[in-house]
């Protein structure tokens, strides 16, 4: 059974583009991020933003990663990958 002392002590980072908190498993020998495959320029770009130190979310990792993914294909007019990385996603 998991308290909420256990949930509050797994959720060791806030997000520095949605606020919301997460568990950085870096530290663990692996965490969800590991997983993904991130181009050359939205890791710079999310540097850049981010600083080289700042974790993301995996929800935010995820949804940039599509946007960027989509934006490879045909590039969409009048929006930088570096405003999309930016912008913190929408919440309910």
């Amino acid at each position: 059974m998991t308290t909420d002392q256990d949930a509050a002590a797994s959720l060791n980072a806030a997000c520095p583009r949605c606020g919301g908190g997460f568990h950085c498993g870096a530290k663990d020998s692996h965490c969800a991020c590991f997983d993904l495959k991130l181009g050359e320029g939205l890791r710079a770009e999310l540097k850049e933003t981010y600083g080289g130190a700042a974790c993301l979310c995996i929800a935010c990792l995820v949804e940039l990663k599509q946007r960027d993914d989509a934006a490879a294909a045909p590039a969409r007019a009048g929006t930088s990958s570096a405003d999309r990385a930016a912008a913190p996603p929408k919440r309910p």
